[in-house]
Formats: structure tokens, sequence, C-alpha cells
């Protein structure tokens, strides 16, 4: 009987236990759930649905473009250039591709101006034929060229072209992807579009043609394969701007292949868009600089930047100032410079008249010396 009435009061004192935790338990609810929440907290928070997402995503997808997309609006830029004119309605004919020399151009102002390479189109005043990515075919003329850089600039008479995208030489990195497109070979394989990567930069090489002797210098190597009908060609990073104007390869090897930097030729590229003329300003010099040194005969001179002057032509801009043959110029109006395409390019921002002033080291003297550049 005692065993029965503490077992009876064993369960009434859990009984009350648990009715009193129940009892807290709703009062505790009913307080907290009233909270306010401070409405001048540090951050505030936005539901995300997944509708705004998905459509997000679908925004991105349709604003960015494959490789594929750009590789093929810039070669809607790429034109073929011929000197011979094929009696055809375009020179991308099969009938005598190995007469016609076909080679490469590309668009750079929609005004009807076209780059390519002075080897393939002449140069100043020479006449070359133009077939552009629709068909059409045109006279061209050359209105500017360089046999040092192996470029030149053809005009047609057209309107509203594609025109390429140019972007900075300057800053391109070795390891870098880049495509070449170009008309290798001729008709049937035209606008090929081959990748790489860049193999280096700044190099000089030595051509040999025809007994004369050549240097190009400031090149950019790669090894996007570059064969015969390329020549003029762009050379493009995957967001199709254009790098460089492919010209020349090593036949004794594979993978190697040389573009001339777009930079150089920007300031005549934007003169002739705006203003349909270039005035090309003049030093009156020959010069080199010091990546072409060992392949001369001149083991005397040591210099590790600037310009070597190896002759000032007679009667010419610098002929009548203190500068002298074997002087090294280190930089124009305070721009340092070290090869070939930097004295080029600072040039091409000039017009015949205006005033100079270089930095020359001459032995253990330095000098500033002002030149009137002249009318090349």
């Amino acid at each position: 009987m005692k065993l029965v009435k503490k077992r009876s009061k064993k369960v009434f004192i859990i009984s009350i236990i648990l009715m009193a935790l129940w009892i807290f338990g709703v009062y505790m609810y009913s307080k907290y759930i009233h909270i306010p929440i401070n409405k001048k907290s540090n951050y505030e928070t936005t539901r995300v649905e997944s509708t705004e997402y998905s459509e997000n995503v679908e925004k991105i997808e349709e604003n960015s473009k494959s490789l594929a997309d750009v590789i093929e609006t810039v070669t809607e830029s790429v034109v073929g250039i011929s000197k011979l004119k094929n009696t055809g309605s375009s020179i991308f004919t099969s009938s005598d591709e190995g007469k016609l020399g076909l080679g490469t151009g590309v668009i750079v102002s929609k005004n009807g101006y076209i780059l390519s390479n002075e080897h393939l189109t002449g140069e100043k005043f020479s006449q070359c034929y133009v077939t552009l990515e629709d068909g059409r075919n045109f006279d061209g003329t050359v209105v500017w060229s360089d046999i040092d850089l192996d470029l030149s600039i053809v005009h047609i008479k057209a309107k509203n072209l594609p025109a390429v995208t140019l972007g900075d030489s300057s800053s391109i990195r070795v390891g870098e992807s880049v495509y070449a497109i170009g008309n290798p070979i001729g008709f049937e394989f035209r606008r090929t579009v081959t990748s790489g990567i860049i193999s280096a930069k700044n190099r000089t090489i030595k051509l040999e043609e025809d007994n004369d002797l050549a240097y190009m210098t400031d090149l950019i190597q790669t090894d996007a394969t570059i064969n015969p009908g390329n020549s003029g060609g762009p050379l493009i990073y995957p967001n199709g701007k254009v790098i460089g104007i492919n010209t020349v390869k090593i036949s004794s090897a594979e993978g190697i292949g040389f573009a001339v930097p777009i930079n150089v030729v920007k300031n005549v590229i934007n003169s002739f868009d705006e203003k349909n003329k270039f005035d090309e300003a003049s030093i009156g010099i020959y010069g080199y600089d010091k990546e072409v040194i060992p392949y001369l005969t001149l083991s005397s001179i040591n210099f590790t930047k600037g310009i070597y002057v190896a002759k000032i032509i007679s009667n010419g801009p610098a002929s009548n100032t203190k500068l002298k043959e074997g002087d090294i110029i280190t930089s124009f109006d305070n721009i340092e410079i070290n090869t070939m395409n930097d004295l080029k390019e600072y040039i091409y921002t000039k017009k015949p008249g205006d005033k100079v002033v270089l930095k020359v080291s001459r032995g253990k003297v330095n000098k500033e010396i002002s030149i009137t550049l002249g009318k090349k």
C-alpha cells in the first residue's frame, strides 16, 4: 500500500513539472514572436526570385559573343588583294589564282581604307585590285606605304564598310592566344583562320631579296600558321581586336611567323579616316636600334637604348643641325625611343614643319638638339 502511494506521488510531481514547462514555453513564444525587426539595421536584405536570376543568365548569354562569333565578324573585314586584275567578277576565282598573286588586306575604316603589306600592294600611287567578303570587286589605289615596315594603305571608292577594331600592341604578352586570318595559297582556302600564341616580342629579322638586304625590327613572333597569301591579314586577340599585320614567316622552320605591331601605324590610319589624307613628316636620317647592330659589321658600337644614327640624308631636315652620324638618339620631346618603330610611331603623330627636341648621347657627352621636321 505504501509503495503504491509513493508511485502516485512521483507521477503527480512529474506531471506538475511538465505542465509548468509547457506553460513557460507558451509564454515565451507569445512574447518573442512579436518582437519588431530593427529597421535601422546596417544592412538590407532582398529576396532573390528564381525567375529574375534566370532572366539575368539569359541576358548575359545574349550579350556575350563566342570566339566563333568574334572571328566571323572580323572575317567580314578581311579582303583579297592582287596586283593583277582578273577578267572575272572577283579575284577569288580558281582559274588563274597562281598568276594573280592573291594576298590579304583588312578594312580599317568604313570610308574605304584597307591596311596591307607593301610587298603585296606596291608602293604609293600603285594600283591593285580588291575583293570584299560579299564578292564586290574594286580598283584600289595605294595612298600610303612604308618599305621598312612593309605596310601600305589602299583606298577603294566604297562607304559604310565593316571596319575592324584596333588593339594595343604595346601591351601584348608572350603566351597570349592569337589568331591569324588570311588567304593562303589562293581561292580554295580564302579567309583561313589559324590559332597560336605570341611566341616572342621585339624580334628583328634579316631579309635578303633580289640581292638587297633589309632588316625588319620590333616584330611580333607567333606560331599561328602563316602561309603565302596570309600577308597583309590581321593578327587578332580572342576579343577580335587587331594587334598586328601578318608579314613574313621563316620558310626553313615550322611555326615561326611574324607580324608588324599595329600601334606603329595607328596615327596614319586615324588621319586618313578623319581627314582623307596624311601629311608624312620626316627627320631625314637612317638609323638602327640595338637589335640590328649584331647583324652589322659594327662591333665597336655598343649602346643599351636609343637609336644609332647611321646616316644623315643630305639636304634633309637633320642635315643643317648639330646632329652627327654615330650619335645615339635616346628621346624625342622627352619620350624615350628605343626601336625604329618607336621613332616612326612618334614621327607619325607630327606634321611637316613641327619642331622636335632630341636628346642625344655622343660618347660621354649628352646634348639636346632641335630639328624642324620636313615633308617626306
